[in-house]
């Protein structure tokens, strides 16, 4: 087997068990605030719980992402496996919220095993093979988030809350050993320049068409994220029943994530042909006019149709950004362009529930619905006018001359 079809398939399985472990104890944290005695303030201590790991997230990321650049995308992902392995298993054995936060904070410094999977997927990939990677990785996320609270759910139904946090660990180690042992990095080139974070997000910025991509990442997430604190509400009111919400906001939240499992793959395809710059466009636009679409509907079915289409165009938009951050940037400062798109990832995705939530509390749930639509839009927008495949373009300049990748 090909050595980058091998990597791929190795951190295939290594993203889908992370994705797993991490949405198999993540919205039961809640539910495990009462089980170690929190019952004042406990909607405060949930919020504060989930804001402080995407907060030292997006703090770290760029660190991380700078020591990928001088020791290799593979001893980053092997650090953070092993890292969310310890905590994981660690969180079992919490007695108060305090030591529950301080976890969290080290699980959002020391995180990146999907961000690393992804640079070094597009990093080893032959350029034409890499939309078709890295939408497979797509799905592999996307599926591990579905089956997560499945298997969560069973565990802590079945033994305890803690077990499912230590077995959560457990798999992220099983998930990592592949990578120590058969994952090889054959394209990576130590950086010789050596940066701060301040000095290497200059770079970021000067890098207009990167830069661009790094506030398209934020706006497509924080559009995302807004809808999460609401969509519970309002499946209540389309279903007119609080006791089957739990179960109903399950599906709907997950037929977007089987949209992906489905259709990303065809999208990455398709990508290697006309160019990621396009798969976006049609990503954003489609996925805005989705979320307005939505306000029209108002029983569980149409609105769950909806979402699944919205799910099938839009699962194309995150593996573009990524194969975008992949084109518009040199090899040697790839571990860093990625470490700052996660931070701007991370940061839509805590500040866009709070916004969500502030939206739907000062005008109605169909207000966010407006303004998610509104803002993957203006993001339609703002990629048309700034952001172009550039290799895709001096191919069609110079169809003899080979470039390199991320040249």
């Amino acid at each position: 087997m090909e050595t980058w079809r091998r990597n791929l398939l190795l951190l295939w399985f290594g993203c889908f068990v992370t994705s797993a472990s991490y949405s198999m104890v993540i919205p039961f944290l809640p539910l495990f605030l009462l089980q170690i005695g929190v019952h004042e303030h406990a909607e405060m201590w949930s919020g504060l719980l989930f804001s402080a790991a995407f907060f030292a997230g997006a703090i770290a990321s760029p660190f991380w992402g700078s020591l990928a650049d001088k020791y290799g995308r593979k001893p980053m992902i092997i650090r953070a496996g092993f890292s969310l392995c310890a905590i994981y298993i660690l969180t079992a054995f919490v007695d108060n919220p305090y030591e529950l936060l301080g976890l969290r904070i080290l699980q959002g410094l020391l995180t990146g095993y999907i961000p690393g999977a992804i640079a070094l997927v597009g990093t080893n990939t032959p350029e034409q093979k890499t939309g078709y990677a890295l939408s497979l990785i797509a799905t592999a996320t996307s599926s591990g988030g579905i089956m997560g609270p499945l298997l969560g759910g069973f565990i802590a139904k079945l033994l305890d809350n803690r077990v499912a946090f230590a077995s959560a660990g457990v798999l992220v180690f099983l998930a990592t050993l592949p990578v120590l042992f058969w994952v090889t990095e054959e394209k990576f080139v130590p950086s010789k320049t050596r940066s701060s974070i301040l000095s290497a997000f200059g770079t970021a910025v000067h890098n207009r068409p990167f830069f661009m991509i790094l506030l398209l990442t934020f706006l497509t997430q924080f559009s995302v994220m807004t809808i999460e604190p609401v969509l519970p509400l309002y499946i209540v009111q389309l279903g007119g029943s609080l006791d089957n919400a739990s179960l109903l906001s399950g599906i709907v939240f997950s037929l977007t994530g089987i949209a992906s499992i489905l259709f990303a793959p065809y999208w990455g395809k398709l990508a290697d042909r006309i160019g990621f710059r396009s798969i976006l466009l049609l990503g954003l636009f489609v996925g805005g006019i989705g979320n307005l679409a939505q306000i029209l509907f108002h029983d569980i079915w149409g609105f769950s149709i909806v979402r699944f289409l919205f799910g099938v165009f839009f699962c194309g938009v995150f593996p573009a950004l990524q194969g975008l951050v992949v084109r518009t940037t040199d090899s040697g400062y790839r571990g860093r362009a990625f470490g700052f798109s996660q931070t701007f990832n991370q940061l839509g995705g805590m500040l866009g529930p709070l916004v969500g939530g502030a939206v739907s509390g000062a005008f109605s749930v169909h207000g966010v619905f407006w303004a998610t639509g509104g803002l993957l839009l203006g993001a339609t927008a703002l990629a048309y006018f700034s952001v172009g495949d550039r290799k895709r373009a001096a191919a069609r300049r110079h169809p003899r001359v080979k470039r390199p990748l991320g040249g």
